[in-house]
């Protein structure tokens, strides 16, 4: 699973009158003569974009929206990045001030407690994932994932003796909410969160919310490759976003997307090669090591923490599994780019979208 440390710079604003062509890593978007056909609060015709790029969650969040100005775009994106940032003192697991490690600190609890909304919906959201992937994707593996942190930096595998420790204090399962009053209880010792899986796609749909909030919906957020996507720019039919391919350097494909969220997983960057076995930096929480087999998973969903967290489970489940498990839910579609053999192989469900033609 993806971690996020912590880090942040001034964002700068830059103005373009005119489209250009840009690439966000992981996913790529590609930026033709933009697309809506209204817009609640102006005429489109008067509309200039806007994008700033700010450095949180341990990647580059870039975000690019329409405004009638300079004035009313600055609003909106200072408030964006600052809802990341709130995100960021909840969930992040390097921040051991964070609500989310505060909360771990205090496994096993003798009794729930009651956490905050932000906090309170990540772990909704994940039990629900968790539990429909069985366990492939488990927001408790966070003792799991700081034993392989170490081990990319060191360049060797956890010992038995820790792997054993870490396996013991994570499972779903072992995880209480309690709804009537927004608590929750963490049953083993030595339990730590880790929302690298879902965080991104989380922080994605709270700022593309709190830009929407301000009249603005002809917007992209995109924190390392997990995106929420408004309307379509004007003048075109969608944001023109590029799948990854296995080496993450390529566009596989362009598609266009508007009002949905999107998430790439792999391991074209992050990963560990220790005695001739390439490690993923995403860890299977069921097995407690990194995966092996690459792979390159595109999932599209009605909002950004639900295709970042099914993309993760994708991943480990694998091709066959993992597009089951996307086909769960309605309206999610997914794509597995893999090796097999040394050949590269390719599974979608069936709606996810052609390649796109140039628009005119």
């Amino acid at each position: 699973m993806n971690q996020f440390p912590t880090g942040r710079q001034k964002f700068c604003l830059n103005f373009l009158e005119r489209a250009g062509k840009f690439v966000l890593w992981g996913l790529f978007a590609f930026f033709s003569v933009p697309t809506v056909t209204s817009l609640a609060f102006a005429d489109v015709d008067n509309l200039q974009r806007y994008e700033a790029t700010q450095r949180q969650l341990g990647t580059d969040v870039q975000i690019i929206l329409y405004a009638e100005n300079r004035e009313q775009a600055e609003v909106a994106l200072e408030a964006a990045f600052a809802r990341i940032e709130q995100l960021e003192q909840v969930l992040s697991d390097y921040d051991e001030k964070s609500e989310s490690s505060e909360l771990g600190r205090r496994a096993p609890m003798q009794q729930p407690e009651t956490v905050s909304n932000d906090l309170w919906h990540a772990l909704q959201v994940s039990q629900l994932v968790s539990q429909k992937s069985r366990g492939a994707f488990d927001v408790t593996v966070g003792p799991l994932s700081r034993l392989w942190r170490r081990a990319r930096r060191q360049g060797e595998l956890p010992s038995e003796e820790r792997m054993t420790v870490a396996r013991a204090a994570v499972g779903f399962r072992f995880v209480r909410l309690y709804p009537r009053n927004q608590s929750v209880e963490l049953l083993r010792p030595g339990m730590r969160l880790d929302f690298g899986g879902i965080g991104k796609g989380m922080a994605a749909d709270a700022a593309l919310e709190e830009i929407a909030a301000r009249g603005l919906r002809i917007a992209l957020v995109d924190c390392g490759g997990d995106m929420s996507i408004g309307d379509a720019p004007p003048g075109s039919m969608g944001w023109r976003i590029g799948v990854a391919s296995l080496d993450s350097d390529s566009a596989e494909r362009v598609i266009l997307l508007s009002n949905v969220g999107v998430a790439t997983s792999g391991d074209a960057h992050q990963y560990v090669e220790i005695d001739g076995t390439r490690y993923s930096h995403i860890v299977d929480p069921r097995t407690g090591i990194g995966l092996t087999t690459r792979s390159s998973v595109t999932v599209i969903a009605a909002d950004g923490m639900l295709a970042d967290a099914v993309a993760s489970a994708v991943s480990v489940l694998g091709p066959r599994r993992g597009t089951r498990l996307a086909r769960f839910w309605s309206g999610v579609e997914s794509q597995v780019l893999s090796l097999r053999d040394g050949l590269p192989r390719r599974l979608a469900t069936p709606g996810f979208p052609e390649d796109s033609p140039v628009e005119p």
